[in-house]
């Protein structure tokens, strides 16, 4: 994310300058390209005092230009201190940036830049962060600046996922649900959407929903082994927390465990996490077994397991020490 953002800056200063340079512009407009780049450089360094000033300065001789309004407000976001909530300098500056990013949607809205779509979603997005119970705590705009969003661009997961994270932080978990399910309906062979969908679930404490999702997820990319391994872990932690499952759920969830760690360990023999917690599901296995021998049996498979993820882990990590050191080696002159 920083490092897109950081190209469209470039990208932006690179446009603003072109437009000036020309000649379709007046001097003004020369003039505010050039207050823009000054105020680019200095909100790259974190000066944000003397950038907005610049912006402030950019829009006064070019107010169409649209990008302005979205650094300026963006600026004033970042001088807004958290601690400081309530002190009236302080507050203003997040005024002043929703503000800023209401005349950035405004403005950008019908644009033809390449860049305009992704600022435009930008702007949305820190508008409703603005919005948030930790900040201007107003849920109704926060809620229609989420919803204006998803008419935006209504083919795009993350609008409805932020529209749900607003619901959840006002407790409507149904109307919550509602998004995150959009979210995966609209773009359906994405598995993020059904990781997300899983861990809204999980915070939920519905673990068959959040099995549900991270087996769609799994379906989705099934070359994936950490998405398997990530149901592995599930039913570790519902087997070994949950002390009120009947024996046979238990004895459920802990195969599902181990089929879902051995799922990964075909797609990688040397996945350590999935040999530990294939280990600890199988010594969680034993803990609970009345045969002695079968008990012994299952105890001494976790031992050979937790050894071979043991090698395993020094094994990479010795790899990836080799890998710096010789990235950090000075090549010879002339190389």
């Amino acid at each position: 994310m920083q490092f897109r953002f950081s190209r469209l800056v470039v990208l932006i200063v690179g446009m603003s300058l072109a437009a000036s340079a020309c000649g379709r512009y007046s001097i003004s407009s020369i003039r505010s390209a050039k207050a823009f780049q000054d105020g680019i450089g200095l909100y790259q360094r974190g000066d944000y005092v003397p950038a907005a000033e610049h912006f402030t300065e950019a829009i006064r001789l070019n107010p169409d230009f649209p990008f302005s309004y979205f650094f300026l407000g963006n600026s004033y976001d970042k001088m807004y201190r958290p601690a400081r909530k309530g002190e009236a300098e302080n507050d203003a500056y997040l005024q002043k940036a929703v503000e800023n990013y209401r005349q950035s949607i405004e403005h950008l809205k019908g644009r033809t830049e390449e860049q305009a779509p992704q600022f435009l979603n930008l702007s949305y997005q820190y508008l409703i962060a603005a919005y948030g119970s930790d900040r201007l705590n107003d849920f109704a705009k926060a809620e229609e600046a989420a919803r204006q969003l998803i008419a935006t661009t209504p083919d795009e997961p993350g609008n409805y996922q932020a529209l749900a994270r607003l619901y959840q932080d006002q407790g409507r978990n149904a109307d919550a649900e509602a998004m995150f399910m959009k979210a995966a309906e609209v773009r359906p062979n994405d598995p993020v959407g059904f990781q997300m969908l899983a861990n809204f679930y999980n915070q939920q404490g519905d673990f068959d929903k959040t099995i549900a999702a991270f087996q769609k997820r799994a379906d989705l990319e099934p070359n994936n082994p950490e998405a398997w391994h990530t149901m592995g872990t599930f039913y570790y932690d519902k087997a070994l927390r949950d002390t009120r499952l009947p024996m046979d759920t238990f004895r459920k969830y802990v195969s599902s465990g181990i089929s879902a760690e051995d799922h990964a360990l075909k797609l990688n023999a040397e996945y350590y996490e999935a040999v530990t917690f294939k280990g600890m599901l199988i010594g969680l296995q034993a803990s609970r077994e009345r045969d002695v021998a079968v008990q012994k049996r299952l105890l001494g498979e976790a031992t050979a397991l937790r050894e071979r993820s043991l090698d395993l882990r020094k094994k990479q990590e010795a790899g990836a020490a080799a890998t710096a050191a010789a990235s950090a080696k000075p090549k010879p002159a002339g190389s």
